[in-house]
């Protein structure tokens, strides 16, 4: 039997040791689906229940391997949906490629149905390379340049096959003219800086007396290094979000997250220092930088596109974070003093405090503060967590502590919902040994996670650890939506926008075989988490928690204070509350006390 085209791309994914392919069906790739029948199913072709979730699940995957993600649809309208996902991969700065199907070659301008200028559509969100392939020799190397560009530029790359060409013999470029040959594989590189440069970072550095460093997703392979590098300079440490599981979260000197979703300790900290160290992070909102002109400050970055970005630097070092650090170190001179960063361990430890006793304020019926705070101490080693976008961003961020071999992820730069069930079904594909986490509000639930538990459903007993527990902050409202209208727009709560309705998603889990339970008190939540930590099988909680506890951040801005008691004056169908709960949550911050760091259960004493 002769080699088709749709043979032989199977043949050089597994050649590139892909072992996963996350699609959904239709008849523009029908010719593949056939080659997925005579390779016995490998690389292994992943069902979603929509193209969408078939990106995001490529993402997920992706992120916690630290391998390319791969997805597939149809044409036309297959091809449109991965379009989401794609964008929360190219944003993210994660490998994934995609291939997608078109109309024959034959029927191409003639408004088929199903044609879709699919090099048009594709140019943004894979503008690093988007091919379609018309004839057979365009392969194997269409194939090896996406692979290889997704993987070097940290992106999303296209390629595009025509029906009729998936069903072409296939036929290997000649040595010849106009033939683009191809060859497999690539190493990896870790780029560094030049040795001047890195003087001039150092004196740079050495001069500081009130340092701030700030790490993202760039840095995870850099943990020893950076905090060798705060050690030795008496600084903290703050986290874009992406960058989370970068450094542990119960290290004295790391504030944790910054920005909108961000911590106290890590506002304050870049408000009072003098110096700023950027490793792997391209964190987008400048105001919670500091002031320009108050600190001298320095980037490093392996992307020389993303290096000068958000903040006047006046040093940008393009190199890899961890060979940049390890040449930086031995030129650093130890801090002087010792007082900036007991400050900056005294607002952490305050901070903390500051969460536990936020967590502790009661709410009708529960406290989504109380729910994430509680999971913190029941992490278990090597969990895989995913957030979606929305106010369950926000406790994620300020109420669950990465340590370890802990994996964190959401949607960064895009911001989308959605992305968190298929997030953590990409992850249990990388690591089926492995628990998993998602922690999404019930808007995403009911945009896409009800759905993907029917993916679950399909794969979860091929999975070593059973273990994947879906938490839904379930409050009937599309709450950071309605908080942001609050505080910035001064507006009251728009019900036919705002309002959701109360879906039973716990008893949907177990029409489909996995766990599942709702929690409606409290006293209640620890037993839950305890429970679908140890289930023999994934299980989804909702948790019925309060729309009026506030996600905005402790160091909300008069005018955002102002405007949120505006919305009270106009009438916001829940003021009552709403003023309830955020006299309370304010009150906590205000509060003296610190948090002692032995209070914390012991590695033995966490399931």
């Amino acid at each position: 039997m002769s080699t088709k085209v749709s043979d032989h791309i199977l043949e050089r994914l597994r050649a590139w040791e892909v072992e996963h392919v996350f699609a959904y069906p239709g008849d523009g790739i029908n010719g593949l689906l056939a080659a997925w029948g005579r390779a016995d199913n490998r690389p292994e072709f992943v069902q979603a229940r929509h193209e969408e979730m078939s990106a995001f699940q490529a993402v997920g995957y992706a992120k916690f391997s630290g391998r390319v993600g791969v997805c597939a649809a149809t044409s036309g309208p297959g091809a449109i949906h991965l379009l989401n996902g794609l964008y929360d991969a190219k944003l993210d700065h994660v490998p994934v490629v995609a291939l997608v199907g078109q109309t024959d070659r034959s029927a191409m301008g003639g408004s088929y149905q199903q044609e879709v200028d699919l090099l048009s559509l594709y140019k943004d969100v894979a503008s690093d390379f988007c091919a379609m392939v018309t004839v057979p020799e365009q392969l194997p190397n269409v194939l090896d340049r996406a692979m290889r560009t997704a993987i070097a530029r940290r992106t999303v790359t296209a390629v595009i096959v025509p029906a009729d060409v998936q069903e072409l013999d296939y036929s290997a470029p000649d040595h010849a003219f106009k033939m683009v040959p191809s060859s497999l594989g690539m190493t990896r590189s870790a780029p560094v800086p030049p040795d001047q440069d890195i003087e001039r970072a150092a004196a740079l550095l050495n001069e500081g007396e009130k340092v701030a460093v700030l790490i993202g997703q760039g840095a995870r392979g850099a943990r020893q290094e950076v905090m060798e590098v705060a050690d030795q300079l008496g600084a903290g440490v703050a986290k874009a979000l992406l960058g989370k599981d970068t450094l542990d979260d119960d290290l004295p000197y790391v504030t944790g997250a910054i920005g909108l979703l961000g911590t106290r300790p890590s506002y304050e900290m870049m408000r009072d220092c003098d110096t700023l160290l950027v490793i792997g992070s391209s964190f987008p909102y400048t105001q919670f930088l500091p002031e320009f002109g108050q600190a001298r400050a320095v980037q490093i970055d392996v992307d020389p596109h993303m290096v000068g970005l958000r903040y006047p630097f006046e040093i940008n070092l393009v190199g890899d974070a961890r060979e940049t650090l390890r040449r930086l170190l031995p030129l650093l001179r130890p801090a002087e003093g010792h007082s900036w960063r007991k400050q900056i361990e005294r607002n952490t430890a305050r901070w903390w405090d500051v969460m536990q006793r936020r967590a502790a304020v009661g709410a009708d019926p529960i406290n989504p503060e109380y729910v994430a705070h509680t999971l913190d101490e029941l992490l278990p080693d090597d969990v895989i967590l995913a957030a979606d976008s929305g106010s369950a961003a926000n406790w994620y961020a300020r109420h669950l502590r990465l340590r370890g071999a802990m994996r964190g992820s959401l949607s960064g730069a895009l911001a989308t919902m959605g992305p968190g069930v298929p997030y953590v079904i990409g992850a249990k594909f990388a690591h089926g040994d492995r628990p998993a986490i998602a922690l999404v509000g019930d808007g995403a639930m009911q945009m896409n996670g009800l759905a993907e538990l029917i993916t679950i459903a399909k794969y979860w007993e091929r999975w070593a650890d059973p273990r994947l527990v879906v938490a839904v902050l379930n409050n009937q409202d599309l709450n950071q939506v309605t908080w942001e209208m609050r505080a910035m727009s001064g507006a009251p709560q728009f019900l036919p926008s705002q309002s959701l309705p109360d879906v039973a998603y716990a008893d949907f889990a177990r029409s489909l075989g996995l766990d599942g339970m709702r929690v409606e008190k409290p006293e209640a939540v620890r037993g839950a988490w305890q429970a679908a930590l140890t289930a023999d099988r994934p299980c989804v909680i909702d948790f019925r928690t309060d729309p009026a506890v506030p996600p905005i951040p402790p160091h909300a801005s008069l005018d955002q204070i102002e405007s949120a008691a505006a919305a009270v004056l106009k009438g916001d169908s829940d003021r009552a509350a709403m003023v309830r709960q955020g006299f309370k949550a304010k009150v906590q911050d205000m509060l003296p006390g610190r948090r002692h760091r032995e209070d914390r259960p012991s590695a033995a004493e966490r399931p």
